[in-house]
């Protein structure tokens, strides 16, 4: 078996709140918890270490409320990697991970402007040679061709889920970041790669069908380049189950997905599950947290 995230990347959660609301899953008048959510991190990096996954840990982007999910900084390949374009409120962060990648060892590659918008990680999932993405929240569609041509990846799955409705049914649109907004704002609270692809196997994937539009939905559900779990709409988006991190033997998940845990273990995955409400109020959990130095 292909081993997968076996080395990601953390920082902290030093200067995490919600006070700016840049997604539609965070609510600045709730407050948070962080002593508790730095609780929660280590929590994450200590389970991520039983699972045998080297964590490099890196200080937290000073007074970056999300400098705690990694998972944006870039997408990593071949020892390249694609550095994210990020929200008004997050820019700041980017000096700082464009200095903890080469700090790491690898080769930063730096969109064009004309790339408005790429989340790194979070919005482009790789599952061996295949890399599963979206727009328009979080990443353009501009931004789909460098996962080809820079990071050399045979085949880019562009896909689209539900946008955010308000009480009278109109799109969504951040009031602080300007953007379009969604519950599944990033393509890694949707799907989740279980197992990469060998030789004489396909690799596993999970997601949600009711969180995509339906010509998505119907492109997932005939798609026969990998193996499918699928989950309920209640475990993806009340437990954020999908944002997981699996190294082909063993998942660190949140709890309180029972349904999908079960079926976890019915393709013999180990299953490791935690708590995190606080680091859930910014609207990210697990996979947000660690980015992956391996692909």
């Amino acid at each position: 078996m292909n081993l997968i995230n076996k080395t990601v990347l953390m920082s902290g959660a030093d200067y995490f709140t919600d006070e700016d609301a840049i997604n539609v899953l965070m609510d600045a008048s709730v407050p948070v918890d962080v002593v508790e959510a730095v609780a929660e991190h280590s929590r994450i990096r200590h389970a991520l270490e039983s699972a045998g996954i080297t964590v490099v840990k890196v200080d937290s982007p000073l007074n970056c409320q999300d400098g705690v999910y990694t998972a944006n900084w870039a997408l990593v390949r071949n020892g390249k990697a694609l550095m994210a374009r990020l929200p008004n409120t997050r820019q700041p962060e980017e000096a700082f991970a464009l200095e903890a990648v080469r700090n790491a060892g690898l080769e930063p590659l730096i969109l064009p402007e004309h790339v408005e918008r790429f989340s790194g990680q979070g919005d482009a999932l790789p599952c061996g040679d295949i890399v599963f993405t979206q727009s328009p929240f979080r990443t353009t569609t501009s931004a789909h061709q460098y996962l080809k041509d820079w990071l050399g990846f045979r085949e880019v799955i562009a896909l689209e889920t539900l946008p955010a409705y308000d009480t009278a049914g109109n799109e969504v649109t951040n009031v602080v970041t300007g953007w379009p907004d969604s519950p599944t704002y990033d393509i890694d609270l949707a799907i989740a790669i279980l197992r990469q692809p060998t030789d004489s196997e396909k690799g596993l994937i999970a997601y949600c069908p009711e969180v995509f539009k339906p010509e998505s939905r119907e492109f997932l559900e005939q798609y026969d380049g990998v193996d499918k779990i699928t989950i309920s709409r209640d475990e993806c988006l009340k437990a954020f189950a999908l944002n997981m991190v699996s190294t082909g033997e063993t998942v660190v998940m949140n709890s309180g997905a029972p349904e999908y845990q079960a079926a976890l273990e019915a393709h013999g995955l180990r299953v490791i599950t935690l708590e995190l409400p606080e680091l859930r109020k910014g609207g990210g959990s697990i996979r947000c947290s660690t980015l992956t130095l391996d692909n």
